[in-house]
């Protein structure tokens, strides 16, 4: 994982967003155990008070869940929790800002539907 220190999103949203994509993609699994606040930050060269922030924002959005002198691991919803939150927040916030662009550019709504059709066949062809 590469932070973005120039990014206006705060490192421990990054890094709460790289579990959240690993988890995803199943490279860590319900109940694994996560990496610890003191992983993270040897990792990422951080302050564990922002690891530990991440990892608890998580933790609040029970994507993980502690275990008393275990750490943190992967809660049974995790991935159905975060699919919902990244429609509802991420996609629904792209889908509204492309809609503004398209009127901003005068692009008809079939003529954005087209563009986003050819898009997806396109990547479902690279994926072949």
């Amino acid at each position: 994982m590469i932070l973005n220190s120039d990014s206006i999103k705060p490192i421990y949203i990054q890094i709460a967003e790289w579990l959240e994509t690993e988890i995803l993609g199943g490279s860590i699994e319900t109940d694994a155990k996560v990496y610890s606040q003191y992983q993270l930050a040897e990792m990422l060269n951080i302050n564990p008070a922002t690891a530990a922030k991440g990892l608890n924002l998580l933790a609040e959005e029970h994507i993980l869940y502690k275990k008393r002198g275990l750490g943190m691991f992967v809660s049974a919803e995790a991935k159905s929790i975060i699919l919902s939150k990244r429609k509802t927040q991420t996609l629904a916030k792209l889908v509204e800002d492309l809609v503004k662009e398209a009127e901003h550019l005068q692009v008809g709504e079939t003529e954005l539907l087209d563009m986003i059709r050819s898009a997806k066949h396109k990547l479902e062809g690279d994926r072949k």
